[in-house]
């Protein structure tokens, strides 16, 4: 339930992130008005994740028996590529992110729009809580025992506000980028687990060839069946004997989003054309 912890953990100290940018923003604009607002717009976001929760466990309870590892298969391949796109969303906004927040907040609040405030708050929370719903069912929650999965959620959570308040303390050892530079590669790395995790099962349903399999068989270094291995698989996408299908798959995966990212980064980096009056001002001097 390692996975389930990290997820837990990771999209609620990024919901958290909202809303404390929020919060500090009101508190110190002095609109104390808008806390119910913004508080209501949190209420509302999480009863949309629940929803949206609710709606794809009664999604899987009335389709056919033979359907419902398909649906499966389909949650696991679409969360894996939600958790890539969210960290290439993070990767461009992240420097943003909290401009973009006050600048919506300050257009509701110059209109004394506080419902539009509201709406802003519960997209942003929802966003967070639809992405770990999703992330949950595709890592298979309720899998294991009801019981682990309970402790793991609520370690997930309680590990959240611990590095919330951490973070917020401003220290230089444990900050905010490198919180994100070091759960972007756990991402990375679980989208890629679920991603093999899909092929894995493709393969058994006879969708596509395992070509050569097993391919090799590491099971005396680290068996993925074993308790420690089964967790490095379950957040990596190891495998003591994977299909030869499964290793193209996952060198693919990796050298895509390796150069994704260097273009994403190269981009950033890029110095931005000066103004046109700047210029302008520019030639005029000389």
């Amino acid at each position: 339930m390692a996975n389930i912890l990290f997820v837990v953990w990771r999209e609620s100290v990024e919901a958290l992130l909202v809303i404390g940018i929020l919060f500090a923003w009101l508190r110190n604009a002095g609109l104390n008005e808008g806390m119910k607002y913004l508080w209501g717009g949190v209420v509302a976001g999480l009863a949309l994740a629940g929803a949206l929760a609710g709606a794809m466990m009664a999604l899987e309870s009335v389709l056919p028996d033979g359907s419902i590892e398909y649906f499966q298969l389909a949650m696991v391949l679409i969360a894996s590529g939600l958790i890539v796109q969210m960290v290439f969303w993070m990767r461009i906004h992240g420097r943003t992110l909290k401009k973009e927040l006050e600048g919506e907040m300050s257009q509701a609040a110059a209109k004394a729009n506080w419902w539009g405030l509201m709406v802003v708050v519960m997209l942003a929370v929802a966003r967070e809580g639809s992405e770990a719903v999703v992330f949950l069912y595709g890592l298979g929650l309720g899998s294991g025992s009801p019981g682990q999965t309970v402790l793991a959620i609520v370690l997930g959570l309680a590990l959240a506000f611990l590095t919330f308040w951490l973070l917020q303390q401003g220290g230089k050892i444990f900050s905010w980028r490198l919180f994100f530079k070091i759960t972007e590669i756990m991402l990375l790395f679980l989208a890629a687990s679920m991603l093999i995790n899909g092929v894995e099962r493709m393969i058994g349903l006879d969708w596509i060839p395992g070509i050569v399999d097993p391919l090799w068989n590491t099971s005396m270094v680290l068996d993925d069946t074993s308790r420690f291995g089964g967790v490095v698989g379950a957040l990596t996408g190891y495998r003591a004997q994977p299909a030869l299908t499964m290793v193209l798959v996952y060198a693919a995966y990796w050298i895509a989003v390796v150069v994704a990212l260097k273009r994403v980064t190269a981009k950033q980096n890029k110095p931005k054309p000066a103004p046109v009056a700047a210029q302008t001002a520019s030639q005029s001097g000389r």
